[in-house]
């Protein structure tokens, strides 16, 4: 039973890998974030992160952030790292442009080492994707579905 929810999540998280942006949008740089470990409380989670975007030009800008899941989300998991496209309409961003809220799916499962896969939209007015470059590196015991979200802070904000 474990094993057969554990390849539902898997299945689950490819087609997330499949999905792509309605728009002709541009690549813009990548995302990539360590997310702190936890426990699924069955209705949700919620684990902080620190991420590093690098534009195409190769500008480097840390964030904050908050990630929570609504959803099934049951287990323990280690720290994971996530890496994300970032997808949008303009091909440049000015500093502190990835602020804001993102929601969309998500999908993880863990039996030992796992991995899973989200798709999240939002920044300023909606206008930013993060499409998953590869799927998220984890370890622990868990599976988990549902929305998910994530709030970025530019790192120069927060620690003011």
């Amino acid at each position: 039973m474990k094993t057969q929810t554990i390849l539902a999540a898997a299945c689950v998280a490819g087609g997330l890998l499949a999905a792509g942006p309605a728009s002709a949008a541009s690549r813009i740089g990548t995302l990539e974030c360590d997310i702190s470990g936890g426990v699924g409380m069955i209705i949700g989670s919620n684990k902080s992160a620190r991420c590093s975007y690098v534009d195409r030009a190769g500008r480097r800008e840390v964030y904050f952030g908050n990630v929570s899941r609504l959803g099934l989300d049951v287990g323990v998991t280690q720290r994971a790292r996530m890496v994300w496209t970032v997808v949008a309409e303009t091909r440049r961003l000015g500093r502190g442009a990835l602020a804001g809220n993102y929601a969309g799916a998500a999908a993880d499962a863990s039996l030992g080492v796992g991995g899973g896969a989200k798709i999240l939209v939002g920044g300023s007015n909606n206008t930013i994707t993060l499409q998953p470059l590869s799927v998220q590196a984890q370890r622990g015991v868990n599976v988990a579905v549902g929305v998910e979200s994530l709030t970025l802070t530019p790192a120069m904000r927060a620690r003011r």
